[in-house]
């Protein structure tokens, strides 16, 4: 069991991940579940100290999502943000109503008292307001510790020191002294160690996994990506002989995976390792999707009946483990019917068939993609893997809009290529968390020479992120985006006109579909 958490509980706020962030970086475990999550499961935890995220709702509304009220009975601190605070407020007879004027933006905090929550911080800090309801009068046993121009009562403390209160959002990076709050509350009152560091968590996570599969046999899906390889190193050396990795050529990957994986694990690690070329099955199976969704399940579904076909093959094999990640967690499922909205179901949780004849596995399922990083370079992973870009499940049909076929597969492949060779040799690679070629379902005129071309239109995608969950599009040299036009129309045959995406996560997604 992990020690010296701290546990998140999820109102809906589109912040609630930044939160769980903000914590982690300072070395303490965080975990999000819902708000209703049922006290029981908490007192299970070994738990420093609770947070209260923020959330669109109104805490006097009918059906408010409100937590059980038994945490307050843990003698653990609690600090809540914005909803969380005005949650505060209404259990402990506070007044919560509607301000005359929402405060959203930046704001002046005016601190009225600096001896815990706001230690070694000045009079005046600036925050980020983000509310439409506000506490109007402080709730029983408590005190006002921070004010601004608008907002009254914009911070406040028990009287016995135990649970706090912010209206704004230290989580994020618009108050610029945020990180200095939510240390004061991790260290000066919930008394936590920054003790959760990859090392640490190789050790639990092997212990974890020794715990579970028992004397079991895994297998798992090597894709070459950071996620699968980390994965792989983590559970080869929890149990050794008894993993198998199965690479899957699906035939929507990137050009020249299969080679470079073999190169690469065959000259650093001494894993089992089956190459299986499954491409002829993987299109049959889209033939005729256009639809994202559709695609994504498709190859979910191929992807477990090559794996449980392929186990067979090997023996009895009891466990299939994925590299799934936090952020695939949050984004594909609820939490458990918590507010946090599906946004697209992924082959490693959505789209797993009802009747898969394995046990999962999932090693990195708490982590988030920078952490899974630190994690394999701690592990000893080479470069060319742990600074990997992202690659989604469903590879390149997810970047092909519309129906799958080999001829479109080859013509991304190349095009892709071609980014990504472009943006390694002006040095971007590693400062951008994505980039890549999307091929569009449309054709467009052109002219080559003297003649008129009737051909596919490209488009080009790259974003900066942290951890995928929001992300903005880079500003690359025009010199870099004139290159990698100039190759792919004159390399790639069958695209004649190449577009950049110059749209942010949100509204947009990082991937076309």
């Amino acid at each position: 069991m992990k020690k010296n958490e701290i546990l998140i509980l999820d109102f809906g706020s589109q912040y609630t991940q930044l939160i769980a962030r903000s914590v982690r970086e300072q070395k303490v475990f965080s975990r999000i579940m819902p708000f209703n999550v049922h006290i029981e499961a908490i007192k299970k935890l070994d738990l420093g100290g609770i947070i209260l995220s923020g959330g669109p709702c109104n805490v006097y509304q009918r059906n408010a999502p409100l937590p059980d009220e038994r945490i307050f009975d843990l003698g653990i601190p609690v600090l809540g943000i914005c909803y969380g605070m005005q949650y505060l407020g209404h259990q402990f007879k506070g007044h919560v109503k509607k301000t005359d004027k929402r405060e959203y933006g930046y704001a002046d905090l005016l601190i009225n008292s600096n001896t815990d929550l706001f230690y070694g911080l000045p009079k005046k800090i600036q925050c980020w307001m983000s509310h439409g309801d506000h506490i109007s009068r402080v709730p029983n046993g408590f005190e006002r510790i921070a004010h601004t121009k608008s907002s009254t009562i914009a911070s406040i403390r028990s009287k016995n020191k135990l649970f706090y209160g912010v209206q704004f959002h230290p989580e994020v990076k618009h108050t610029p002294l945020g990180k200095k709050i939510i240390s004061n509350f991790l260290f000066r009152i919930c008394k936590l160690r920054p003790d959760w560091t990859p090392r640490h968590f190789i050790t639990q996570s092997i212990e974890e996994i020794r715990e579970k599969v028992g004397k079991g046999k895994v297998v798992l899906g090597l894709s070459g990506g950071v996620d699968s390889s980390v994965a792989a190193i983590l559970l080869h050396k929890a149990i050794g002989r008894r993993l198998t990795c199965i690479f899957v050529d699906n035939g929507v990957l990137r050009k020249g995976e299969s080679k470079k994986l073999r190169e690469v694990f065959k000259r650093n690690f001494k894993i089992n390792l089956k190459m299986i070329d499954a491409e002829r099955g993987f299109l049959r199976e889209l033939k005729g999707i256009t639809d994202p969704e559709a695609k994504r399940k498709a190859i979910g579904h191929e992807f477990i009946r090559v794996f449980q076909r392929e186990a067979k093959k090997i023996g009895k094999v009891d466990f299939l483990a994925q590299g799934t990640l936090y952020p695939d967690v949050i984004e594909s499922v609820s939490f458990h019917g918590g507010p946090t909205a599906t946004i697209k179901s992924h082959h490693n949780v959505g789209g797993l068939p009802k009747k898969m004849k394995l046990k999962l596995v999932e090693p990195l399922r708490e982590l988030f993609k920078d952490e899974v990083r630190l994690v394999g370079r701690t592990l000893g992973l080479p470069s060319e893997v742990v600074d990997r870009q992202p690659f989604p499940g469903p590879g390149l049909a997810v970047r092909i809009l519309g129906e799958v076929t080999k001829m479109r597969c080859d013509l991304l492949r190349e095009a892709d290529a071609i980014v990504l060779e472009e943006i390694k040799k002006a040095g971007l690679y590693k400062k951008i968390w994505q980039s890549f070629a999307v091929l569009l379902p449309i054709n467009s005129v052109g002219v080559m020479g003297d003649e008129r071309t009737y051909e596919n239109v490209c488009a080009i995608r790259a974003v900066y992120s942290s951890d995928g969950m929001t992300a903005d599009w880079v500003r690359l040299p025009e010199d870099v985006l004139a290159r990698i036009s100039n190759r792919i129309i004159n390399e790639a045959r069958g695209i004649n006109r190449v577009c950049y995406d110059i749209s942010s996560k949100p509204p947009a997604t990082i991937e076309w579909e």
